[in-house]
């Protein structure tokens, strides 16, 4: 599974409101936030955010499924953990079925890359600060896999 958020270009000073979009490809397909109309880029920093957040429950167990939705915007994904995996769906169908193991590596790589690449551009504020909080939280979730 690839999984790759990206900030857009010329957007003027870097903020925490950044636009950005995601991208999820599996073996059984694909979503994007990007090149659609109307537009699904995020504020990607605190959709990443949500995202952590979100998947936690669903790694640890404690929830079956769950749909994250990025945002300000209408861009959707959903989780369904059944005896075979995580199923990982957009409005269109399947994009993947994976291990909690595979699924949890693969977003914090995504998150990780996304902090290492742009998160020292931005200034100190409350976004950056939940951002690396929930990326601190994330790590110790995707570590129990």
């Amino acid at each position: 599974m690839i999984i790759e958020f990206t900030v857009r270009p010329n957007q003027g000073d870097p903020s925490g409101f950044d636009l950005g979009d995601m991208l999820w490809r599996g073996d059984l397909g694909e979503a994007s936030s990007s090149g659609h109309t109307p537009d699904q880029g995020m504020m990607i920093y605190i959709s990443t955010t949500q995202l952590l957040d979100c998947l936690g429950e669903l790694l640890r167990g404690r929830i079956k499924s769950t749909t994250f939705t990025g945002a300000d915007t209408s861009f959707q994904i959903g989780f369904r953990a059944t005896k075979k995996g995580v199923g990982v769906e957009d409005r269109s169908g399947p994009v993947a079925l994976t291990t909690r193991a595979e699924l949890a590596q693969t977003v914090l790589a995504a998150a990780e890359d996304l902090a290492q690449r742009h998160l020292g551009s931005l200034p100190s504020d409350g976004v950056r600060d939940d951002y690396l909080a929930a990326l601190e939280s994330f790590r110790l979730i995707a570590s129990e896999r």
